[in-house]
């Protein structure tokens, strides 16, 4: 999942209901690689303790149906972060189906518009770095986009995990994503991403491929902008997670600010970068009808502590690490 526009992976947050700065953070965040997370150290972060202090704080949000998105267990799902975008290119189908085979629960991705109005699935603004081509998504049609090589990158940088099948792999349409992967899914995170003057029309559109392919209880609409209010509005019955992340500018974010953002955003689910994710912030969530995500983690000692903690998901861009811990727990 991760929030970065055209400057690097970590997902930035917005901490309250300001739309401009909302959509301005969305803007700077989107090029490192998925790699990075990776190889960021995840055994021992335990959540800071002003977010600990605060996670009594007051601040409501109201959680909506279960549906099927939800865990039916205590266990937490394992969700392939952009597909398993650590064994194959990022957003396309085979890092979902890589995903899946390798036993994960679901998949998140990115979703944007193209120049003709279809929703397609790409987290940078551009093609620099997953194309080498310095050119706006929003200029190119989505027939445009299915003829554009986005995997051959990733056999240049991962050589010990190329396959000569990614050089086929283009950007999908969600149309695509749902038709062909969806059905294997317990559960999709669809993250949205666009502009301040493409908010309507970009979930518009994502709730009309949503309801077409039957796939309400399935779709989880995430977002770090104001995006996700507008989605509660157009589909209430749609299952909608605020995305947050500590940021440089404030490293102290609150629990407190954590649950405003949540009820001012109509969120049924918090999904936190990693230093954010404690006991009792967890715990506060919970009683205040807030499942908690964790992004994007990597090493298998966090299947663990979700566990523990009663996470809902993990976010991982290695499915197949995290389900080897889960299977060594069963």
């Amino acid at each position: 999942m991760n929030p970065r526009t055209a400057t690097g992976k970590t997902r930035a947050a917005t901490t309250t209901g300001d739309s401009h700065m909302a959509n301005k953070v969305d803007a700077t965040r989107e090029t490192s690689t998925t790699s990075e997370a990776s190889t960021t150290s995840e055994t021992g972060t335990t959540g800071e303790t002003s977010a600990t202090n605060e996670a009594s704080a007051t601040g409501e949000a109201s959680a909506t149906g279960e549906g099927a998105a939800m865990s039916s267990s205590n266990l937490p799902l394992i969700i392939g972060h952009r597909g398993a975008s650590a064994a194959a290119p990022e957003n396309t189908l085979a890092a979902f189906d890589r995903a899946l085979r390798d036993g994960a629960d679901g998949i998140e991705f990115d979703v944007r518009l193209a120049r003709d109005g279809v929703p397609v699935v790409i987290h940078d603004a551009t093609l620099r770095r997953t194309a080498g081509i310095d050119v706006p998504i929003a200029s190119l049609s989505s027939t445009d986009l299915a003829a554009i090589d986005v995997g051959s990158w990733f056999n240049r940088r991962h050589p010990d995990r190329a396959d000569a099948a990614y050089a086929r792999e283009t950007v999908p349409t969600l149309a695509r994503v749902f038709e062909t992967i969806a059905p294997r899914c317990r559960v999709l995170y669809v993250e949205l991403k666009c502009e301040a003057g493409e908010i309507t029309t970009l979930v518009e559109r994502v709730v009309a491929e949503i309801r077409a392919h039957k796939l309400e209880r399935r779709v989880v609409i995430e977002s770090f902008t104001l995006a996700i209010v507008e989605a509660k509005r157009i589909a209430p019955d749609v299952r909608t997670s605020a995305a947050l992340q500590r940021r440089p500018t404030r490293p102290l974010l609150l629990a407190r600010t954590l649950f405003k953002h949540a009820r001012d955003y109509h969120a049924d689910e918090l999904a936190l970068s990693r230093s954010l994710v404690s006991r009792r912030t967890v715990e506060a969530a919970r009683a205040r009808g807030l499942q908690t995500v964790v992004w994007t983690v990597d090493h298998p000692s966090w299947y663990g502590r979700a566990r523990a903690l009663g996470l809902h998901a993990i976010m991982t861009n290695d499915p197949a690490r995290m389900c080897a811990a889960r299977d060594a727990f069963q």
